[in-house]
């Protein structure tokens, strides 16, 4: 079984609306036409990289590629774990993990993208806390930190509702135009205190040799 080989296949995170895991090769396809469906208004840009401003088959495809390229990339010191959202069984966005050196740092980071029919139900803030809990009580982090630029109120809002507090700030060339990410970080302490959303992990213990946290 694919699992015997590659355990994170078999890793669930769920809370009380949400599943979070690997996608099967057509679930894979259904975020795909999630992102060329639009995540986010035109006229801004939340991304470093802005993967979104190029016709929509390539950025359905670009979804797929990327997912392929963490996993055939992936060693236990440096990984980037991209966790299909479901709700209800439908593909609704994605939410990224990663971390480099877990062992030493014990620090994650976190990105997501929500398909926009599905913003503004908290589905953002829910699919975060569920990759935190993995974080801190799965994987045993001290820290998560995240970014957003500083238009993005939404994902701000997010950080904060969850316990970040501001890092600084840093300046990118984004399109050839100014933009300043604010830089948030968490500390297991601040989860623990902001920690509401319940969050159930199955499948870790197989996982953890891969994740750098054995």
């Amino acid at each position: 079984m694919l699992a015997d080989h590659f355990p994170l296949v078999g890793l669930r995170l769920t809370t009380p609306r949400l599943e979070l895991r690997l996608p099967t090769p057509e679930e894979l396809a259904d975020l795909a036409d999630v992102a060329a469906a639009g995540i986010h208004d035109p006229a801004v840009m939340p991304f470093l990289v802005p993967w979104t401003d190029r016709p929509l088959a390539d950025v359905a495809r670009s979804v797929i590629l990327h997912h392929w390229l963490r996993l055939g990339g992936w060693t236990p010191q440096a990984w980037s774990l991209n966790l299909t959202v479901f709700r209800e069984g439908q593909v609704v966005g994605l939410q990224t993990i990663g971390a480099s050196d877990l062992a030493v740092t014990r620090t994650v980071s976190t990105g997501s993208w929500l398909g926009r029919t599905h913003q503004g139900k908290g589905i953002g803030t829910e699919m975060r806390a569920a990759v935190l809990d993995l974080a801190f009580t799965g994987l045993g982090a001290e820290e998560a930190v995240s970014g957003a630029f500083d238009h993005n109120v939404t994902s701000y809002g997010v950080s904060r509702k969850l316990g970040y507090v501001d890092d600084g700030t840093k300046r990118h060339a984004v399109g050839g135009k100014l933009a300043v990410e604010r830089r948030l970080r968490l500390t297991r302490a601040d989860w623990e205190r902001h920690r509401k959303i319940p969050v159930t992990i199955e499948g870790l213990t197989p996982c953890l040799p891969l994740l750098g946290a054995s």
